[in-house]
């Protein structure tokens, strides 16, 4: 989803190929053996490129095109900005996998992951206090970056989520969700086929 944000915000033209990552294409194997998605498959005339990273993805797009000015020219801010993405990435991705598919990793509580990721929520929210995005008055990197995680880990449990007193982070997620850039991503498409 954050790729797929990036490359939308940044009005670069692309072929978005859904895939079954049970069927995995082998265009796809070819491309990246790792076999994860996203994956962005640069090619002209003279060379092409492979990026398999989300992040990755988004900072070779924005970097060429970035009209609301996601990454920061400030390098105290951006260096807080990719701080804040790799604590999500590395810790709270973590515990959202572990809440999330406890059966993958052969747990039968994941409750402790869930308490363990509700104290990176806090530390978002106290963020969020101030202004209505994580880095100021409009969305950064780290918000494009981070929201899909957050959508996430409140739909494991709805219910549980709506009654944490987090109002800021609340409405800063139900913005993300409603907002124009992420609905059009959204959209649904058919799968695609190598024998199309």
């Amino acid at each position: 989803m954050r790729a797929r944000m990036a490359l939308k915000l940044s009005q670069t033209q692309y072929e978005h190929r859904e895939i079954e990552l049970k069927a995995k294409p082998l265009h796809l194997l070819s491309l990246s053996p790792k076999g994860t998605v996203p994956v962005l498959w640069l090619k002209d005339a003279d060379q092409e490129c492979v990026i398999d990273q989300s992040l990755e993805i988004m900072k070779w797009s924005l970097g060429r095109h970035d009209p609301e000015h996601c990454l920061s020219q400030d390098p105290h801010q951006s260096s807080a900005m990719f701080d804040l993405i790799e604590q999500n990435d590395q810790g709270f991705k973590f515990n959202l996998d572990r809440y999330k598919y406890p059966h993958r990793f052969g747990l039968t509580d994941p409750l402790p992951f869930r308490q363990i990721g509700a104290l990176f929520l806090e530390a978002l929210n106290a963020q969020l206090m101030s202004s209505a995005f994580l880095f100021g008055p409009t969305r950064s990197l780290a918000d494009l970056a981070l929201m899909p995680f957050v959508r996430q880990f409140a739909h494991v449990d709805p219910t549980w989520f709506d009654q944490l007193p987090l109002e800021p982070l609340k409405a800063w997620l139900r913005g993300m969700e409603n907002s124009e850039l992420f609905v059009s991503i959204m959209t649904k498409r058919p799968l695609w086929s190598e024998d199309a």
